[in-house]
């Protein structure tokens, strides 16, 4: 009877440790989004090396989720599709307001701003010239190119105007030079990357106000020790030659931590006058 009983407790031991070696330490996996500013390779190009350097900094898995679009996206970090978001900073506050986003990193070493520009030789010199006529723009909602632009244009120069929106920077450039539009919205760096052909014939006649650049935030729903893995790996990757390099990709010249406060000035402009919702 002792034996019976002995041999009970040894299988009962022996499937306990079975069980416990059949169950495997399974790594989170965290959904990464991006705003789509580049066609869908480049875009892993940029992204993957830098998860992939979060997985062995973290211990975590992390996905990129492509959005085909810059709505599919907005309509992607509304409905709190991604647990970690690089996104433009009136994304964020939308985010923030209907998700709880927050920014755990940012850009420290630069400002984003956007550029009005006009073909040298049109006879438009300031801003009032361009009263009634047709502008081109990216996208309704890409922030400094088009939603401050057109928020500025219209409360600080009272100017009426049609609004052409043509999906890329290089397309706002274009139309801007070969008459289609009498100026049109960017920022300084998809202007800097022209053709000097293009650049050349250019003149900026307007900047918007400098506000933070894109961050990359964290849903509520992340555990703030992932959270602080994810922020703490991502500041050391700035500080080595390597990771700056791969961070100027994004681009990040100086990575540094980010807050709500950042972005305040972004709810005083009155620019929900101007986004457009998805559908």
């Amino acid at each position: 009877m002792m034996i019976i009983k002995n041999r009970v407790f040894r299988n009962l031991v022996l499937l306990m440790i079975l069980l416990a070696c059949a169950t495997p330490s399974v790594a989170a996996t965290y959904k990464f989004g991006a705003v789509p500013q580049f066609e869908a390779r480049r875009l892993h190009q940029i992204w993957q090396p830098i998860l992939n350097y979060l997985e062995k900094e973290t211990g975590h898995q992390f996905e990129m989720v492509g959005s085909p679009t810059i709505p599919a996206f907005e309509a992607e970090f509304l409905d709190g599709t991604f647990d970690f978001s690089y996104m433009n900073p009136y994304h964020l506050i939308l985010a923030s307001q209907l998700q709880g986003y927050e920014p755990i990193i940012r850009d420290n070493g630069r400002k984003l701003f956007g550029v009005l520009t006009v073909k040298k030789d049109s006879g438009i010199n300031n801003v009032k010239d361009l009263d009634g006529k047709i502008l081109a723009f990216p996208a309704p909602n890409a922030l400094g190119a088009s939603l401050q632009m057109r928020q500025e244009l219209t409360d600080k120069f009272g100017l009426t105007f049609s609004s052409r929106y043509v999906k890329t920077h290089d397309s706002v450039y274009l139309n801007v030079l070969l008459g289609e539009a009498a100026a049109g919205g960017g920022v300084q760096k998809t202007l800097n990357r022209q053709q000097e052909k293009i650049k050349n014939h250019l003149t900026v006649i307007h900047k918007t106000t400098p506000v933070a650049p894109h961050p990359i935030a964290a849903h509520p729903r992340v555990p703030q020790d992932v959270v602080n893995k994810v922020k703490q790996a991502l500041l050391k990757l700035g500080q080595s030659d390597e990771g700056r390099n791969i961070l100027a990709r994004v681009p990040m010249k100086k990575v540094g931590p980010a807050s709500l406060d950042d972005y305040v000035i972004l709810k005083t402009m009155g620019l929900e006058r101007f986004y457009v919702k998805s559908n």
